[in-house]
């Protein structure tokens, strides 16, 4: 799988790079990437989140196409990005894709132990999707899980893997909450220096109008995503699935608002419960995705973290059939969407978004809903996690 993974990735940078591959095609998220980063040298990076402009700039870099992907990222991405584009865009991607998939697996791996290969199954389609669109999924689902790995022994490199998510605040909220209600200051005060000092050094580059060229492209997107012109069928939202099943979107709205809170109550009663930190980091990971309605099929890779802390739990409490559910629906909750998305390309028709379900955002809540009930109404003791050995700091707690 390992293998196939790395293949993927250089048959995927050779299609970046047009080298007989990609010759005539549309702009992905990772294209997006390389434009902003180029952007940063220019002294022009503001116009990222000018809609109006940023749409003429991917109409240039695509030949012509008319797809477009607006620009929401804090500036400390755009910052972060910045020297890919000192290489040519292939391995620009080469570089960026193969070191934070790396990181992700590394991650995963010490947070699995012997459970590994059984999460990297689950997850091998989100895994591929992320690696076909050159998106930060892999970067994002590594920083929470290291804020899980150090949460206890080392806080203050948790805090900062935390800030870190600055790049994608809205995943990182219920993991901020948790920090809150743990009363882990250290957490809070190194993620919140993170922020700060990342901060003043955007503001000092990009001049203090970056903030408000930020705020103004996020009131955009959000008009967008209320008038339907995100793919919403491969999103992860409830609000997402409401949209795509005939609701309105201030209704749709309403049903995520709900969602969000119901979600940072199992952070709570977790906390609340004094229940071992491992589950409680735990399901607090799988709950993250289902804050903000800007959740996409690969941010799902943030469960898959969740998800191998919750294993030995699982594996002491649940019935069989309840683990073959957990194991089998995550798969078409990370493929159905893009495999969609590669559909409607094909066949060359302008897409109605509004008119494709939103599968992933229907499937997730039963399966954070079955996995919620198996550890808060049944025994969730230290004993259960003992009972299934696990490695690196974790296997401590």
């Amino acid at each position: 799988m390992l293998t196939l993974l790395a293949i993927a990735v250089l048959l995927k940078a050779a299609w970046f790079s047009r080298l007989g591959l990609g010759q005539d095609r549309e702009l992905v998220d990772f294209d997006a990437f390389y434009i902003v980063a180029k952007l940063v040298w220019q002294g022009t990076v503001d116009q990222a989140y000018q809609f109006a402009k940023l749409i003429v700039i991917q109409r240039e870099a695509s030949g012509g196409h008319d797809s477009f992907m607006p620009w929401t990222y804090p500036p400390q991405f755009s910052l972060l990005l910045a020297p890919f584009a000192l290489i040519p865009v292939g391995i620009a991607y080469l570089l960026f894709t193969a070191s934070t998939v790396a990181l992700y697996l590394a991650v995963l791996r010490r947070i699995a132990g012997s459970q590994f290969v059984l999460v990297l199954i689950i997850f091998f389609p989100t895994i591929g999707i992320t690696l076909a669109c050159g998106q930060n999924g892999f970067l994002t689902a590594a920083l929470i899980g290291l804020v899980c790995l150090f949460f206890e022994e080392r806080p203050a490199i948790a805090g900062v893997a935390l800030g870190l998510m600055i790049i994608k605040p809205h995943l990182a909220i219920a993991f901020a909450v948790y920090a809150i209600l743990r009363r882990s200051w250290v957490v809070v005060f190194a993620a919140g220096a993170v922020v700060l000092v990342s901060s003043v050094a955007c503001t000092a580059l990009f001049g203090v109008q970056i903030w408000t060229a930020l705020l103004q492209s996020v009131r955009d997107s959000s008009a967008f995503l209320e008038q339907g012109y995100y793919p919403l069928y491969r999103m992860i939202s409830t609000y997402a699935a409401l949209r795509t099943a005939g609701l309105s979107a201030s209704g749709s709205f309403v049903g995520q608002v709900a969602v969000a809170v119901l979600a940072l109550g199992v952070v709570l009663i977790a906390v609340y419960r004094k229940m071992p930190v491992r589950e409680s980091l735990g399901l607090t990971a799988i709950v993250s995705v289902c804050i903000s309605p800007y959740a996409y099929d690969y941010d799902f890779l943030i469960f898959g973290i969740g998800l191998a802390l919750l294993l030995p739990a699982l594996l002491a409490n649940a019935r069989e059939w309840e683990r073959g559910i957990i194991y089998i629906l995550p798969i078409p909750i990370g493929a159905l969407g893009y495999m969609r998305a590669t559909q409607m390309a094909a066949s060359h028709k302008d897409p109605q978004w509004l008119d494709v379900l939103s599968i992933g955002g229907f499937a997730i809540l039963p399966l954070i809903a079955l996995i919620v009930g198996i550890l808060l109404l049944r025994s969730s003791s230290s004993e259960t996690v003992q009972s299934v050995p696990a490695q690196g700091p974790l296997a401590r707690i």
